[in-house]
């Protein structure tokens, strides 16, 4: 068990706990879904408000600019792969959509992408600056069955309350040969033994759920789900231990969560279930 602090919102702490069966650690006493929408009204909570105030909110916008299409071309290759041919265009859901940049960068390159978003704000940003219409998170609920090639939810899992009726609706929407992307952070990463408590991934209570490769396999498993691939996500080291360094003494120390963040991807390198975040790739 440990506890960790809301840096983000309110400044309180909660603890986590982990199960000793599955490894699946939870942020324990979080807020309802109802109440836990204050936790998200920050203009510092970047994935909806896109600010660039501060360092480190300027290098996430670089880093964000390099994976876009990073991403975008380990979804194509994933689902070609699966569907056992090229395909030029799918049609692709990104849930948790944020302010858009996914989904826009999909759409540049010829998909049929739309999103879904839970927080209006977010929503509304969207449409001001990437100019997507994203729809609210509840129309996850009515959509139709072998509806998409791909899915992406690129840390949004551990935000999901609930994450049975989740899973199950993703299998259900999902083509037959269409593939799901689910990226999540790592408590098992070199940068999260680290800062311990402080390590910003937690992001409590926000996060709802801390994953290490163990507990997803086995979730994925429960749900009859195939785990096709593990994939790391590099930068994610880097940004996440800038954070970390600022709650954890009071301010920025670049050189030393670089290094920190550098030397969690050398070990990375050697296992990459060993990243600080990592992305899932699933199919039925």
């Amino acid at each position: 068990m440990l506890t960790a602090k809301d840096y983000t919102v309110s400044g309180n702490e909660f603890e986590i706990w982990e199960c000793a069966e599955c490894t699946v650690r939870f942020t324990q006493h979080a807020p309802d879904a109802a109440a836990i929408k204050a936790y998200y009204q920050s203009e510092n909570y970047i994935s909806h408000t896109n600010t660039k105030k501060g360092l480190v909110n300027r290098l996430y916008h670089f880093a964000r600019k390099q994976t876009l299409a990073g991403k975008r071309r380990l979804v194509v290759s994933s689902v070609n792969k699966s569907a056992g041919k090229p395909l030029h265009s799918g049609k692709l859901l990104d849930i948790g959509a944020g302010t858009g940049a996914f989904v826009q960068h999909m759409q540049m390159h010829g998909w049929q992408a739309m999103g879904l978003e839970p927080d209006e704000k977010a929503r509304q940003r969207a449409a001001e600056t990437q100019q997507v219409a994203l729809l609210p998170i509840e129309t996850l609920e009515t959509m139709e069955e072998n509806s998409f090639d791909a899915i992406t939810m690129w840390h949004v899992l551990e935000h999901v309350h609930a994450l049975p009726a989740y899973l199950l609706q993703l299998k259900k929407i999902i083509k037959p040969e269409g593939v799901v992307f689910i990226a999540v952070p790592n408590y098992t990463a070199y940068d999260a033994d680290v800062y311990k408590s402080y390590w910003a991934a937690y992001d409590v209570p926000r996060h709802l759920y801390h994953f290490s490769p163990a507990s997803m396999k086995q979730l994925l498993k429960k749900y009859d789900l195939r785990l096709h691939a593990v994939c790391p996500m590099w930068f994610d080291s880097f940004y996440i231990s800038m954070l970390s360094e600022k709650y954890k003494t009071g301010h920025s120390n670049i050189v030393k969560a670089f290094f920190t963040g550098a030397v969690s991807n050398i070990e990375a390198a050697f296992k990459k279930e060993h990243c600080s975040s990592l992305i899932y790739v699933v199919g039925k």
